[in-house]
């Protein structure tokens, strides 16, 4: 894959996510995270994440987010306890020194030797939001001349609609864009396919629905994986394992589930 290609999947990544965002920068710092024996020996892992980006993570105990509830299986797999520091950009990770980032883009060359990957839990990226009175529709390719898609202002779902000779309108707040979709006032919206099956969850009466319209372009949609912070291969193996079991018995399928949120196996 071109490095440009890399570079677009990865923006297009923290658009969608705004609990990855906050992290991204993060990721640059050489701070020391901890290998699979200190783990075991400190009987404990950490995991990054943000304290308010629902339904990725929060702070809140009755819904800490699917990204806390996966991390808080691994460790429990790991048989060590679960740590988690809550980060914002002005506060990073090398600061907190956590171990684990979850939903990491499955491309080892984007973190160049900052992060080991786990294998791969989940397929995600950008979909389209629609109306549910809205004709069917399965490829993004189909929308017809006129029918206006919202998207964030800069973000790569823009500029591929655009490309493709699509009718765009740009917004800088989701909020904005939803509410413009509920009104009638848009065809479709580009957005998070975990936010808008969380917002789905949240808001049954607002007559929208998820298209997964995006799958055939490779910088809107993508895999992810746990990433390791300067850990070691020993610690991704566990963590695979765990992930192996995790994904055979329904555990992961079941937490994406509680958010409303479809589990599409990689």
């Amino acid at each position: 894959m071109k490095p440009a290609t890399k570079s677009s999947r990865m923006r297009g990544f923290l658009v969608a996510s705004c609990a990855c965002a906050a992290l991204a920068p993060s990721v640059a710092e050489d701070a020391a995270a901890r290998t699979l024996a200190e783990v075991k020996s400190l009987g404990a892992i950490s995991m990054c994440a943000n304290a308010d980006a629902l339904p990725y993570a929060s702070n809140k105990p009755e819904t800490p987010g699917f990204q806390v509830e996966i991390g808080r299986a691994i460790a429990q797999g790991l048989g060590v306890s679960f740590n988690t520091e809550w980060i914002l950009p002005r506060r990073r990770a090398n600061v907190v020194n956590c171990d684990m980032m979850l939903d990491s883009v499955n491309d080892p060359e984007i973190y160049e030797g900052r992060l080991r990957l786990s294998r791969p839990y989940q397929k995600s990226g950008v979909a389209l939001g629609v109306r549910q009175d809205a004709e069917p529709i399965g490829d993004f390719r189909e929308l017809k001349q006129g029918q206006k898609i919202g998207t964030m202002i800069n973000s790569v779902a823009s500029m591929v609609l655009g490309k493709a000779g699509k009718t765009t309108s740009p917004y800088a707040f989701q909020s904005d864009m939803v509410e413009d979709l509920r009104k009638g006032d848009l065809y479709g919206i580009a957005v998070s396919s975990a936010t808008m099956s969380y917002y789905l969850r949240q808001h049954p009466e607002a007559g929208l629905r998820l298209v997964n319209a995006f799958d055939v372009e490779p910088q809107l949609t993508w895999e992810v994986s746990v990433g390791l912070r300067k850990s070691d291969q020993a610690l991704v193996d566990a963590v695979n394992e765990v992930l192996d079991r995790m994904l055979a018995d329904g555990t992961i399928t079941q937490i994406y589930a509680r958010y409303g949120v479809e589990h599409r196996k990689p």
